[in-house]
């Protein structure tokens, strides 16, 4: 099984290059995010004929949540509970005996913006509803684009990023309490000491400069993470394909028995 996850960056933008990936990746998961469409104005037609089924929680302008399947899917929770008001953030679904969640975790734009504050409230009600619904023993994928450093490998310039967005204490603690209860990333798992990044700005030629971070993450509980034989940053398809513009972030995928 391949499983992915891919800030989109608009699937309106976007369409004719997720459907080139699709086919030539051929996922049998993804988690997309940052859709920037409404459910009624999600491409069901075209992902069909491609082969997926799509579950959605879709969102004016902003922000949105899919996840992508070969076979037909469950939902089993659209939203982060009491977290309505940041948006459509989070999807879970039942896939086989899956668990797969997909997650939009808010920016904060700033540390000293009320966003931040917002953010790291966010991050405390996502663990406390793992926690709540996620049993011990049960294969589970967590996935998306976290808007997190983890740690000093995962940022092109952790010196002069240091106490800014992404890089703080405070978010880094967050995150570790994800690790701490049992979730795994399932990339720095295969790749322990490789420096590489799945986001970059699209100005000043920071693809190319290598000035990115690694904010998209698959994270794996219980059979997830012994089944994990291959993940891989897809930095071929953050390049402009036939004149197709790339989102600002590269899909993840990784492979399992």
């Amino acid at each position: 099984m391949r499983i992915a996850t891919w800030n989109v960056n608009g699937l309106r933008a976007r369409l004719d290059f997720v459907l080139r990936w699709l086919e030539a990746r051929k996922p049998d998961v993804v988690g997309l995010q940052e859709l920037k469409l409404p459910d009624e104005a999600f491409p069901h037609d075209a992902l069909a004929e491609a082969g997926y089924h799509a579950l959605t929680h879709g969102q004016k302008s902003w922000n949105g949540v899919a996840v992508l399947t070969r076979e037909p899917a469950e939902v089993l929770q659209r939203g982060l509970p009491g977290q309505e008001d940041f948006g459509a953030r989070l999807l879970t679904a039942r896939v086989g005996e899956l668990v797969f969640t997909t997650v939009y975790c808010p920016n904060g734009k700033q540390v000293e913006h009320d966003d931040y504050a917002r953010k790291l409230a966010w991050f405390d009600a996502l663990a406390t509803h793992l926690g709540e619904h996620h049993r011990d023993g049960v294969p589970a994928v967590l996935c998306g684009d976290f808007n997190i450093v983890p740690e000093a490998i995962d940022s092109w310039d952790e010196a002069g990023h240091a106490g800014r967005i992404f890089h703080t204490a405070a978010e880094r603690e967050r995150i570790q309490r994800l690790f701490a209860a049992g979730w795994s990333d399932l990339y720095r798992r295969l790749h322990p000491d490789e420096k590489a990044f799945s986001w970059w700005d699209y100005r000043g030629g920071a693809f190319h400069r290598g000035m990115g971070l690694r904010i998209d993450f698959l994270l794996g509980r219980g059979a997830v993470v012994d089944r994990v034989r291959a993940a891989l940053i897809d930095r071929e398809f953050r390049k402009k394909q036939d004149g197709l513009t790339a989102s600002d972030h590269a899909p993840v995928f990784a492979d399992l028995d």
